[in-house]
């Protein structure tokens, strides 16, 4: 029997509390273009209203409290998923998703904010970037589509510049003397350059 092919592969991503059992960050995801008239297509979110959320959030941390593993199936779903200090990091997807590329993103999001944090992963950090949070998620999947599992390349695209830097920029003379200036240099060092070959 063939199966649905999609790229379609995360249905939620969640950073969820383990002291006091909040939400840090949810994201669910459904396939934008469904096919009409079906519910239980590959990708269909099973969890739409906030109420059936909390409580898929509430078994799921009650199931894996106690877990040594990184995976379980629930409620029909496989579910990875990491302990950070305080937090929990959750990766939800289909019964039949590639295990492989879903533990991959799991993993990437752990190492991305570990690297955009300094190994602060805590729900104290988490919250007082969460702009760097969101965006980490938003570079590792757009709509339940896996974009990129390098932490390092999503830690790049994503974090801030350092402020030396900006600070020499504004030393450049961008003055017509400055520009030609650098001009000559250029010329200068073009001629060097070509003398030796």
């Amino acid at each position: 029997m063939p199966t649905n092919m999609s790229l379609f592969s995360v249905n939620a991503i969640l950073i969820l509390s383990t002291d006091d059992r909040s939400r840090i960050l949810t994201r669910y995801y459904s396939v934008p273009h469904a096919p009409p008239g079906s519910t239980n297509h590959p990708g269909a979110n099973p969890y739409s209203t906030v109420k059936e959320q909390k409580a898929f959030e509430k078994g799921l941390l009650d199931k894996t409290n106690k877990q040594t593993s990184d995976v379980i199936l629930y409620d029909g779903r496989v579910v990875f998923f990491k302990m950070e200090g305080d937090v929990m990091l959750y990766v939800v997807g289909g019964g039949d998703e590639n295990e492989i590329m879903l533990f991959g993103v799991v993993l990437a999001l752990r190492d991305a904010l570990a690297i955009l944090l300094k190994n602060s992963t805590d729900k104290r950090t988490l919250v007082e970037n969460y702009d760097l949070v969101s965006l980490a998620i938003d570079e590792i999947i757009d709509d339940g589509i896996i974009l990129e599992t390098d932490p390092v390349v999503v830690a790049s695209r994503v974090s801030k510049p350092p402020t030396q830097d900006i600070a020499s920029v504004k030393n450049i003379d961008l003055s017509e003397q400055g520009l030609l200036n650098a001009w000559e240099f250029g010329k200068l060092k073009l001629a060097e350059r070509m003398r030796q070959l």
